[in-house]
């Protein structure tokens, strides 16, 4: 098994880091791609970059060497309750 360190971002999601991201299993969820995200979330790119960084939007995951998505499902949990998103109040 490798280490974190040596895993490419390429690698394929194994069932052990299928669910590793607060317990969900992410075998099935669908991957977002930037252009569906500002869609479903009315957000521009900026105030997602902004959000993420403040740990208040969820983290995107690198799927290429220049390619990044995001989760569905945690698209869903944001747009359910934006401003309780991982606030604590939610």
């Amino acid at each position: 098994m490798k280490s974190d360190a040596s895993q490419s971002p390429l690698d394929p999601v194994t069932s052990a880091d299928a669910g590793s991201s607060y317990g969900k299993d992410r075998r099935t969820d669908r991957l977002l791609r930037k252009p569906d995200v500002t869609a479903r979330t009315g957000l521009s790119v900026s105030a997602i970059y902004r959000l993420e960084t403040a740990g208040r939007f969820p983290p995107r995951r690198r799927i290429g060497l220049r390619s990044v998505a995001w989760y569905e499902s945690d698209i869903e949990e944001f747009i359910a309750d934006p401003p309780g998103y991982r606030s604590g109040t939610g």
